[in-house]
């Protein structure tokens, strides 16, 4: 009777010690939002398209911001877990700024010169609002990984597309990498080469910093092309900031 007694305890403080370090969101409704994303052209531009229509009536945007709000990152155990938490975090409060502000033609129109969208509320976080510069600046790119850049997702054309999965620890170097690989032999937006130049995305100019540990822009591009040609580096390709799903003109 005892040992019975003891060992029904020692199963509940297992399970009770298991959820106590559970240290990721389960990510399900995020997952869902994400069937809302699928492969299309916009501007001549191949990416993958949002449907906002749908996630803005279909609720399901809700639920994974829900998961965010709710969940404490004081859980986050490792560089892993909050590059992750982070990411999804990023695209899930993009998402919601343009459904929240649907139908517009890009998410810039949600802010002004003065009051850009970037430094606006987006959504909560451990109690505390955030907005999506917050957490691109202040959290993700502290921890120095310039691949952040090819995973957040500033929901516009030119941006990395959306992964068709939401981020987890477990998988994030590999996610990342099949990120900075993708965009990477993008021509429409992440890099062509013409006779004179290998011309590549104005993220490696905005964020040439970041790079620096890991060799420079010019490094860690050849790291996932190894084709290109020894031709000089223009960070200039445009920059279009419509909207990366259906515009409300159209």
């Amino acid at each position: 009777m005892i040992l019975t007694k003891r060992l029904l305890i020692f199963t509940a403080l297992l399970i009770t010690g298991f959820n106590t370090f559970a240290t990721e969101p389960d990510w399900s409704a995020y997952a869902e939002v994400l069937k809302s994303v699928s492969q299309g052209t916009k501007n001549n531009v191949k990416l993958a398209l949002v449907d906002y229509q749908a996630l803005k009536a279909n609720g399901k945007l809700e639920a994974a911001c829900q998961q965010i709000t709710k969940f404490p990152t004081k859980n986050l155990a490792n560089k892993d877990e909050r590059l992750a938490f982070y990411i999804n975090a990023y695209n899930i409060l993009a998402l919601k700024t343009v459904v929240g502000h649907w139908p517009l033609d890009s998410i810039k129109d949600v802010g002004s010169l003065i009051s850009p969208v970037w430094g606006k509320t987006a959504g909560s976080i451990d109690g505390n609002n955030v907005s999506l510069d917050d957490i691109e600046n202040k959290t993700l790119r502290p921890l120095d990984e310039p691949r952040i850049h090819f995973a957040i997702v500033c929901a516009s054309v030119s941006c990395p597309d959306l992964l068709d999965t939401p981020y987890t620890a477990a998988k994030i170097n590999s996610q990342l990498d099949e990120q900075a690989k993708k965009f990477l032999a993008n021509a429409d937006k992440g890099l062509h080469v013409d006779k004179e130049s290998i011309h590549v995305s104005k993220i490696f100019d905005w964020f040439g910093k970041d790079f620096k540990a890991v060799g420079g822009v010019e490094a860690f591009i050849r790291q996932y092309r190894t084709d290109l040609p020894k031709l000089p580096i223009k960070e200039d390709i445009n920059y279009d900031w419509d909207v990366n799903g259906i515009s409300a003109k159209n």
